[in-house]
């Protein structure tokens, strides 16, 4: 990566317009807010943990520069989380006050002060504490509304700064759950690869999306910045820095495709994201051991898993399902029994029925399921189109997945849960969360194309067989 691809990916971004991640830079804040900022005060909102590492820090030099408009705001709740009364709690506080926002935090502080932001319209800035996820700079924030977890569209940060001193010393965990968000790009990626292959430029349609620049801002320096677990792992400053670049240009990415919609992730999320968002919406908790190793709240018996852990079990998954489908004989597929056996979007939606009757998922995936639904001519086109462009296509697939073995070496070496069992996910669980995951997004992926094609029971039996690498110890 290069300073060069940073610029690139801004002049792509809808709404941030400047990006700094160097060592010892929290002293230049004040001169980059007034740049960015003209004429305006600041207020830090932070936690006791993030005022502790860089906001005390920033508040000062803010208030020696004559930049500050109030005290800073610490949520000082012992469990504290991204849940939308902290959001009202920050956007109470603000309205009645001309001061512009500087988020000093990671996902959950971020993610609170950008969309009370939003509800404000106001611009707002954000110092990032560790290289825990790829949210940081997405059009997007994940927030518990009422017991169910969804992105609220709002604004991106217009300012990001990132000390690679403060984000190397974060706690070795964060940066285990950012490295694995960043990896999942490597499936997302494929995932993208097939989709742009149904993809008609001249009837551009959501959820197959043809490739765009934003293709190039997450994957051109994706190898380079997951080189290293090891060494982000142990703070190596380099590594570190690696990683947060690679993190901030995903959220770029899923800037520069706006015009699809909001809140498309296409170049940063796929079939693995989908696992995770799966286990939040099912509210997914787990206890003991694995709990107080790879859990988000020390202070409770009852943990949930990090997204980049869930995400990282998820890329897991997808990865070994890539392997069964690379060794297919996709060239020779039966298009015409496919397209028979191709069940009506009444049956489908019995199938829903009875994987989510009764739970607040229930009317989401009969949503997207609907969406996403198509015709048996639809189908026959899709699949031939795939056949045909078989042996170039595995090429492609085969270049873009990194194997299996070699994934879940590099997340253990990270420090990263590479079996289920550690984030409280049994083998029975995650057989079918690869059904109920396809449900839930209309995103096309390959659990579409191994429905769509009537692989998907065959492949997952293999995958959790007697000699299937997911069929556990």
């Amino acid at each position: 990566m290069s300073k060069e691809s940073i610029k690139s990916a801004l002049k792509q971004a809808t709404v941030t317009k400047f990006l700094e991640i160097e060592t010892h830079i929290l002293n230049d804040i004040p001169q980059i807010f007034k740049e960015q900022f003209p004429g305006k005060k600041a207020i830090v909102i932070a936690d006791p943990n993030t005022y502790r590492v860089a906001g005390k820090k920033v508040h000062e030099a803010l208030k020696n520069a004559g930049l500050e408009g109030v005290e800073p705001y610490i949520l000082d709740d012992p469990n504290l989380y991204a849940d939308y009364i902290f959001v009202e709690k920050i956007r109470d506080y603000l309205k009645d006050k001309e001061v512009t926002p500087i988020a000093v935090g990671s996902g959950v502080i971020n993610d609170l002060t950008k969309r009370a932001s939003s509800e404000l319209k106001r611009p707002y800035m954000c110092v990032a504490t560790a290289a825990s996820m790829d949210g940081y700079s997405s059009a997007g924030a994940s927030i518990t509304n009422k017991g169910a977890k969804i992105t609220h569209a709002c604004e991106a940060p217009k300012v990001l700064v990132a000390d690679i001193d403060v984000i190397a010393a974060a706690p070795p965990l964060m940066t285990a759950s950012g490295y694995a968000d960043l990896y999942a790009k490597v499936v997302s990626g494929a995932d993208w690869i097939l989709a742009a292959e149904l993809a008609d430029p001249n009837h551009p349609k959501k959820g197959i999306e043809p490739m765009t620049g934003a293709w190039n801002i997450v994957q051109d320096g994706l190898t380079e910045a997951l080189q290293d677990p090891s060494g982000a792992k142990n703070g190596n400053p380099k590594a570190i820095e690696l990683l947060t670049e690679g993190l901030m240009l995903g959220g770029f990415a899923m800037q520069s495709m706006e015009s699809w919609g909001a809140g498309v992730s296409r170049p940063a999320s796929g079939s693995e994201h989908q696992f995770s968002h799966l286990w939040d919406m099912e509210h997914h908790t787990f206890k003991g051991e694995m709990a107080k190793k790879f859990g988000l709240y020390p202070n409770q018996d009852e943990q949930a898993p990090s997204h980049g852990f869930k995400v990282g079990i998820g890329t897991l998954a997808i990865t070994a399902l890539y392997e069964v489908f690379l060794k297919e004989s996709i060239d020779r597929l039966d298009v015409e029994a496919a397209v028979e056996k191709w069940p009506t979007l009444e049956s489908q939606l019995k199938e829903i029925d009875e994987m989510f009757a009764g739970t607040e998922i229930h009317p989401f995936a009969v949503a997207q399921t609907t969406d996403k639904y198509v015709t048996k001519e639809e189908l026959r086109e899709q699949l031939n189109k795939i056949k045909k462009s078989w042996p170039q296509l595995k090429v492609k697939l085969r270049n873009q997945v990194i194997p299996f073995e070699e994934t879940k070496k590099r997340l253990a070496a990270v420090g990263a849960p590479v079996e289920p069992e550690e984030i409280g996910i049994t083998r029975k669980r995650l057989k079918d969360s690869f059904y109920r995951a396809h449900k839930i997004r209309s995103r096309y992926t390959i659990l579409d194309f191994a429905y769509r094609s009537g692989y998907f029971d065959q492949w997952i039996e293999e995958l959790f067989g007697e000699k299937g690498v997911l069929k556990g110890k």
